[in-house]
């Protein structure tokens, strides 16, 4: 995901004017309206649809069934709480908990990063390069965090198994919970090890969604990211490439006969993780997002090199 869409440079956000609350019993459509003004003066992005999912949080409920029962009754906590929260620019998906990735419903927390649509891009690498989806027996996933990326894999591979690497203990933890609340539990297996140092053998598909934003460049993100997201996912050190170079060349002795590995990279970095990709023989080609943003690079034996 990109310094421009997963991790966009910092806007100056003026002080917050408190907003109109809700401070008493109202009706849905009410909270609503109540709700994207508050969040717009604190200058929050898509006021209106994030204050609706707030309040379908608060109440237990869809927003598909508000919309369709906009005189329910609101009393105003725990709502105006959650508001409150976003208008301090924690992220939503922290504040409800959930995040959608690849049509799945994954539980997050502060130990991950939240999952972003432009990740979804090496999915459909992986579908492009790998047509015959029986052939994928193995898949590994390089610095796991929720576990998205595996479990999206392990959706479209059906005869596949999975192994998710992790650092983080509590990420650890979080994608065997996900893999198990989506019954998958018996087909992946989630390690808490540096990368790829405790593995062997051999893998069909290889994903990594590595860390790869400059040391320099953390404090110029916007709050929702550089307050409340890790920064051990996000810390690619000074070049943003350091992640890249402990990978890439220890691929070749995982990645099968026939298999391919896809990494995730920000923009405008497809030419130097290219280069590093290259040196570690393989014949790298960039994917881009649906904005056009090289985003991943789908990684082959350079058999001409």
């Amino acid at each position: 995901m990109t310094v421009s869409a997963r991790l966009s440079t910092r806007t100056v956000i003026p002080a917050m004017p408190a907003g109109p609350a809700v401070t008493k019993a109202t009706t849905a459509t009410t909270a609503v309206l109540d709700g994207a003004a508050r969040l717009h003066a604190a200058g929050i992005d898509n006021p209106r649809r994030e204050a609706r999912r707030l309040l379908a949080h608060a109440l237990h409920t869809t927003t598909e069934h508000l919309l369709r029962d906009p005189h329910r009754p609101v009393a105003p906590a725990p709502y105006a709480t959650l508001l409150d929260r976003r208008a301090a620019h924690e992220p939503l998906a922290l504040i409800t908990g959930r995040r959608e990735f690849w049509s799945l419903d994954l539980a997050v927390s502060p130990a991950t990063l939240i999952p972003r649509p432009d990740t979804e891009t090496l999915i459909e690498a992986a579908l492009t390069a790998l047509p015959d989806r029986t052939r994928v027996r193995r898949i590994l996933d390089l610095g796991t965090g929720t576990g998205c990326l595996l479990l999206a894999a392990l959706t479209e591979f059906p005869d596949a198994f999975g192994v998710g690497t992790e650092l983080s203990l509590a990420a650890t933890t979080l994608a065997r919970d996900n893999a198990a609340m989506l019954g998958m539990a018996s087909r992946a297996a989630f390690i808490c090890t540096d990368w790829s140092g405790a593995l062997g053998g051999r893998f069909d598909l290889i994903l990594s969604n590595p860390p790869y934003i400059p040391t320099g460049d953390l404090p110029t993100l916007m709050p929702e990211v550089a307050q409340y997201e890790p920064s051990s996912a996000l810390d690619g050190g000074p070049d943003g490439l350091d992640a890249y170079r402990r990978i890439l060349p220890e691929l070749p002795r995982l990645l099968a006969t026939g298999g391919v590995a896809i990494v995730e990279i920000g923009q405008g970095q497809a030419d130097a993780v290219a280069s590093l990709a290259r040196a570690a023989g393989f014949a790298p080609v960039a994917r881009a997002d649906l904005a056009g943003i090289p985003r991943a690079l789908l990684l082959t034996p350079d058999l001409e090199g």
